[in-house]
């Protein structure tokens, strides 16, 4: 199993130390697992939400798509909207 290192407020950290009986990992290890979870829900419902709004032949053309180059242009998507998402902090 992998290992992480959590950087909390000072409050947060003597609230915990005030209950010694939880186990603080696990409730992290669950919450972070809940997360996850979540934006796999969200984006498995955009994909349906896409899917309706393209016309017919766009969706077979992306179902006929070979994996690797359906994650060659994910990979671009992300790296564009990183940029995207920097210019707009950038101008903020």
């Amino acid at each position: 199993m992998a290992h992480i290192t959590l950087s909390i407020p000072e409050d947060v950290y003597k609230g915990m130390k005030r209950h010694p009986e939880i186990k603080w990992s696990e409730i992290a290890r669950k919450s972070i697992i809940k997360y996850l979870n979540e934006l796999k829900e969200r984006r498995v419902m955009e994909s349906a939400e896409i899917m309706e709004v393209l016309d017919k032949e766009a969706v077979e053309d992306l179902r006929n798509m070979p994996a690797d180059r359906m994650k060659e242009m994910y990979g671009e998507m992300v790296e564009k909207e990183w940029k995207r998402l920097k210019s707009l902090i950038q101008t903020s």
